[in-house]
Order: C-alpha cells, then sequence, then structure tokens
C-alpha cells in the first residue's frame, strides 16, 4: 500500500520519504481514535504530538513540510507522523471541507515497516 512517513532532520526540519507499507505486516498498537473534526490549529505549522499512522477514509490534503516541500494524502495513501520535533508541517484540504481519518498509535520505537522507493 502506498505510504509517506513525515520525518525530522538533524536540525529538525521535516521532510518526507515516499514509499509502501507491505502487506501482512503485524503491526502491533497501544490504541487508535477516529477524527473527523478539524480545529484551527491543525492547520496552521505544527509537529505530530506522537508517532502514528493516519489513514484517511475521506478527503484529499496538500500537506507542507517545514522546508515547503509539498505532497498528497487521500484515501488510498497511509500517512506516518513521525516529525514529533522541530518545526512540523501544515495542511490544507484541497476537495471541500471534510477530513475523515483513523489515527493509529503503535507501540513505542516499534519498526513502521516503511518501504522507500
Amino acid at each position: 500500500m502506498k505510504a509517506i512517513r513525515l520525518l525530522n532532520d538533524d536540525l529538525g526540519n521535516s521532510y518526507f520519504e515516499s514509499g509502501t507499507l507491505p502487506e501482512y505486516h503485524k503491526i502491533e498498537v497501544e490504541y487508535f481514535n477516529i477524527q473527523t473534526k478539524i480545529e484551527p490549529w491543525q492547520q496552521e505549522q505544527h509537529t505530530a504530538p506522537r508517532e502514528q499512522f493516519v489513514v484517511t477514509l475521506k478527503g484529499k490534503l496538500e500537506f507542507t513540510t517545514s522546508e515547503g516541500n509539498t505532497f498528497i494524502i487521500e484515501p488510498g495513501i497511509i500517512l506516518i507522523a513521525k516529525d514529533i520535533d522541530g518545526e512540523g508541517h501544515s495542511w490544507k484540504i484541497l476537495d471541500g471541507d471534510v477530513w475523515e481519518r483513523v489515527y493509529i498509535v503503535p507501540r513505542h520505537n516499534d519498526l513502521d515497516y516503511f518501504v522507500a522507493d
């Protein structure tokens, strides 16, 4: 499955990698939650509150890294948010005003199984 991973470099800048998550890997999780509400602060520059997988169910978004690079998230693309330090990222909805998503929080320091392109 297509995936994009957000990370921090040594200076705290956020950047992204495109790749995939292989099928049939068991990823242990602590919990997950569903969210549809959009808080204004979420669209401003911010870090991920914790390492998490974000599964978009509805919506198309453009994410921007702290260095100004952009990528698109929509259903069928898993976001692995690991930019928990530094300046973080921002996003905006491209179509409509809805972002339905599931946040899945893996156990601390577990592998994410991401394979870069």
